[in-house]
C-alpha cells in the first residue's frame, strides 16, 4: 500500500512510520519536524491525509504527528480484528506512551474526538492544549439516515465495502467548495477494494445508541472522564455546514468546557479542505497564546 503514496506525493510528501501494536499489526503514523508536540486523531472515512496540511506548516515549527487508525490509511486492515473503540484509544495510548509524547497539543475530528480524547482522558498530565474539529466525545442518539442505512445488515455492508459509498459519497457530501480530483483520489487512496473498506464499515457498526452495544461502556468512561479535561485551553473550530456532525454537538461541547474559545466557520465536515489558511491562523494564534 505505501508504494501507492507516490500517486499524491505532490499533497501528501510525508514518509510514515509503524508501531506494531496488539495482534502484531502495524500502525502507520507520520512524525515529522521538532519541537513540542502536535498529535493529531483522525475519523471515518478519512485517514491522516485528512491533515496534511497542518502537518506541512506545523512540522516547520512542531513535531507534529499524525496516526493512521488500524484499518485505515497506510495502517494494515486486519479482516478479523475487533474495530472497537477501545481497541483504537488502546493503540492511540500505546503510541502516545511508545513515543514517550508530552506536552501534547492533542487536535481531534470525527471518530478522532472520542479516540482521541479518550485518551486524553486516562493521561491528562501529557495533555497541554487541544483543538476541536467537527466531532464528538460523548453520548448521542443524533445519526443522521444516510449514515443509519450503512448499519443495515447486508445492505450496509454490501454499500459500503463492495460499492465504496461511505468513503466514495464523502468526497462531494463533506466540503463547501468541491474537492479537486486529486484530493479525491487522495482520500480514497487506502479504501480501494473490499478487503481496504473493512474499518470503514466497522466505525459505522461500532457507534453505540444503545446501552447494550459493545462500545457503549467505553464511551461513557470518555464523557465522564471530560471532567479532567475541563481546564485545558481548547479552541473548537467548526464547519457550520456539517450534515453529520452539526451544530447540536456543537453545543454539547459548550457544555461541557464552556472557557473554551469558538471559532464557527462557513466550512463542511471536512472543514480544513473549506478554510485551510483561516484554521491555520487560528490554531497559530491559539498555540502562541501565553
Amino acid at each position: 500500500m505505501k508504494e501507492k503514496l507516490q500517486e499524491i506525493k505532490d499533497l501528501y510528501p510525508f514518509e510514515p512510520k509503524a508501531l506494531t501494536v496488539d495482534g502484531d499489526y502495524k500502525l502507520s503514523y507520520v512524525d515529522e519536524g521538532q519541537g513540542q508536540i502536535m498529535l493529531m486523531v483522525h475519523g471515518n472515512p478519512t485517514w491522516s491525509f485528512f491533515y496534511r496540511d497542518l502537518i506541512k506548516e506545523f512540522s516547520q515549527t512542531h513535531r507534529t504527528i499524525a496516526l493512521d487508525n488500524i484499518g485505515c490509511g497506510m495502517s494494515d486492515k486486519p479482516q478479523q480484528y475487533e474495530y472497537t473503540l477501545e481497541n483504537h484509544i488502546s493503540n492511540l495510548e500505546k503510541l502516545v506512551l511508545e513515543l514517550d509524547l508530552k506536552d501534547i497539543t492533542l487536535c481531534v475530528h470525527d471518530w478522532g474526538g472520542a479516540i482521541g480524547t479518550g485518551m486524553a482522558t486516562r493521561h491528562p498530565d501529557r495533555i497541554k492544549r487541544m483543538v476541536v474539529f467537527n466531532t464528538a466525545a460523548f453520548r448521542s442518539h443524533n445519526i443522521p439516515k444516510r449514515i443509519a442505512l450503512c448499519r443495515i445488515p447486508f445492505f450496509g455492508k454490501v454499500a459500503v465495502r463492495a460499492f465504496n459509498a461511505f468513503a466514495g459519497s464523502a468526497t462531494f457530501m463533506t466540503t463547501v467548495q468541491p474537492l479537486s480530483d486529486e484530493i479525491k483520489h487522495g482520500f480514497l487512496l487506502p479504501y480501494n477494494n473490499w478487503e481496504n473498506r473493512i474499518a470503514t464499515h466497522e466505525f459505522v457498526l461500532d457507534i453505540p445508541l444503545a446501552e447494550s452495544h459493545r462500545s457503549y461502556q467505553t464511551l461513557l468512561a470518555v464523557e465522564n472522564g471530560l471532567d479532567k479535561l475541563k481546564e485545558l485551553p481548547m479552541t473548537i473550530i467548526w464547519g457550520k455546514h456539517d450534515w453529520c456532525f452539526d451544530m447540536t454537538f456543537l453545543a454539547q461541547w459548550k457544555e461541557f468546557f464552556p472557557k473554551a474559545e469558538v471559532n464557527e466557520m462557513d466550512a463542511g465536515h471536512y472543514l480544513i479542505e473549506d478554510k485551510p489558511k483561516e484554521i491555520i491562523q487560528i490554531i497559530k494564534d491559539f498555540i502562541n497564546k501565553k
